[in-house]
């Protein structure tokens, strides 16, 4: 028999299949304090638990017996995963629960912003009879711009070509054969600002997606255009919203999230008639809330019974053998991955990763892992070392491994090519004893750094006074530099930079770097 400890209010029709399992046995104990969690979760095989419940080290260290901790939900933020990793407990969530909740507040959102259903209610409820003020719009025949196409970006997409709208989708890894299949017309960011009646945004928060709707996209809007973030706060920006409100450009807004939870009663969009706000409600449904207990539960059986599971958060068993000669490894290759990412213009088509020296000789497909978690960092929500490969399979992007016992100059060296229709970008690095991680190479460029801080990558042509000019001006917007590596292949010819800075370096001061003669491109990396 397996023990199963629920130690957070979850439904009972949520979790009945673990009621019904004849190899487990479920104790429902909510709100117990950590020193109680201490005293009991040895004698448990499993914990399930929703947001309540802090999962710390000093609960897990007294947990010998415990293989799996489910979250019945999305987030694991009261989950310490290093901890869990550490002691060999798998961390599974539930990402997939809440997405049809999550697109149906979308929708209810976007109507409600349509025809100003609250505002009318207000009034009428208030006693006023007012039909003049409230003349909506219809979403038929209107272009629908979707910012993340992702579970809950497409399950929007299909709606609204239901109600016969037309779609401009906008993702990262949004290639266009699977844009066609949705029925999507593939766009840029500031297409969709020039080109929708209105704009959703389904993408996480990253540093990537922080504000990527603000002043520059609202000043080329349409007349009219109606905004909806059901996703994260911060994504859009509020001030440069509330402004362009203000100055008629934006004809309605409605807002489930704020850059800030819950809102000080100052915000503007609380007062704001144009702007119709709900308190994060959007997995707030009975039915999202018994799927996210369903989903986790069904995979907390699997990992039990030692079967095929799905949806972990934290890195996979690794055989001790394979473990020791990769783990080094492990940090160098997703931070290949990260940069790559960075680096690589338009919808990733393919990944190829090749090994030489030692690491040909075994099983690489935990490092692969990592190198896939690393290139879509940036850009989507939930990734980890277990879904890593399944969210390039779901995205049609393909992930290929070559190994080779020859390495040239270097004893065991990773490379990794990144394929777009915007062309290719290749990293290699390796290890070196006395110096760690280095990357040695970028594209066609020999060069040797470590991938660690704010990283600079400047392409230039190879004239005299470069380094001297970009010097200047990093010293003159007081941004130090740390090291710089000069890569090259003929006098003369392209070249590039790669600069370690000690902090990052503002916009304006890039975009005064672009503009010096003979620098092609710069780029900010964050490791």
């Amino acid at each position: 028999m397996f023990k199963v400890l629920v130690s957070d209010p979850i439904s009972d029709m949520g979790i009945q299949m673990l009621y019904d399992a004849s190899d487990v046995e479920v104790d429902k104990k909510p709100g117990l304090s950590e020193d109680e969690l201490v005293a009991i979760i040895g004698e448990y095989d499993a914990l399930l638990v929703r947001s309540q419940t802090k999962v710390t080290p000093r609960i897990m260290e007294a947990a010998p017996k415990l293989k799996v901790i489910g979250r019945a939900g999305v987030g694991v933020d009261n989950i310490d995963l290093q901890a869990a990793t550490k002691h060999g407990i798998v961390v599974i969530n539930a990402p997939d629960g809440n997405t049809i909740a999550t697109c149906e507040h979308t929708f209810a959102m976007m109507m409600s912003v349509a025809r100003s259903i609250p505002q009318a209610y207000k009034k009428t409820v208030s006693g006023e009879w007012d039909r003049k003020s409230f003349v909506g719009v219809e979403l038929r025949n209107k272009t629908l711009g979707i910012i993340g196409m992702g579970r809950i970006g497409s399950e929007v997409a299909k709606r609204a070509k239901v109600f016969g709208m037309k779609v401009i989708g906008y993702d990262p890894f949004l290639t266009e054969d699977r844009a066609e299949k949705i029925g999507v017309k593939l766009g840029t960011v500031n297409d969709i600002a020039a080109a929708a009646d209105f704009i959703t945004v389904h993408t996480p928060l990253t540093n990537e997606t922080r504000h990527i709707v603000g002043p520059a996209q609202f000043a080329i809007m349409k007349k009219g255009v109606r905004i909806i973030n059901c996703a994260r706060g911060g994504i859009i920006d509020e001030n440069a919203l509330v402004a362009a409100i203000e100055n008629g450009t934006v004809a309605g807004a409605a807002f489930d999230v704020f850059e800030q939870e819950p809102p000080q009663a100052s915000h503007p969009f609380l007062n704001n008639p144009s702007i119709i706000v709900t308190p994060h409600l959007g997995a707030s449904t009975v039915e999202a809330q018994e799927n996210v207990a369903i989903d986790v539960s069904e995979e907390l059986l699997h990992i039990l019974r030692n079967e095929p599971f799905k949806n972990a958060v934290n890195m996979p068993p690794v055989p001790a053998t394979v473990m020791s000669k990769l783990q080094p490894y492990f940090n160098l290759g997703e931070k290949l991955g990260l940069i790559a990412g960075q680096l690589t213009e338009g919808p990733v088509n393919e990944i190829v990763v090749s090994y030489s020296g030692d690491l040909a000789d075994v099983d690489t497909n935990p490092l692969t892992r990592y190198i896939v978690k690393g290139v879509f960092t940036q850009h989507l929500e939930g990734i980890n070392l277990v879904n890593a490969m399944h969210m390039a399979k779901t995205r049609d992007i393909n992930v290929t491994t070559q190994q080779s016992s020859t390495t040239g100059t270097f004893t065991n060296l990773v490379t990794i090519t990144v394929k777009s229709k915007q062309g290719d970008r290749t990293l290699a690095g390796t290890l070196l004893a006395g110096y760690g991680e280095r990357i040695v190479r970028i594209d066609q460029y020999p060069v040797d750094f470590a991938p660690e801080g704010s990283l600079l990558l400047i392409s230039h042509n190879d004239k005299p006074g470069i380094i001297g000019s970009v010097g200047t001006l990093l010293g003159s917007n007081d941004v130090n530099i740390a090291t710089m590596q000069v890569g090259r292949t003929i006098v003369g010819g392209s070249a590039i930079m790669v600069l370690t800075i000690d902090k990052t370096a503002p916009k304006e001061v890039i975009a005064e770097l672009e503009k010096q003669p003979e620098i092609v491109n710069v780029r900010q990396l964050g490791i």
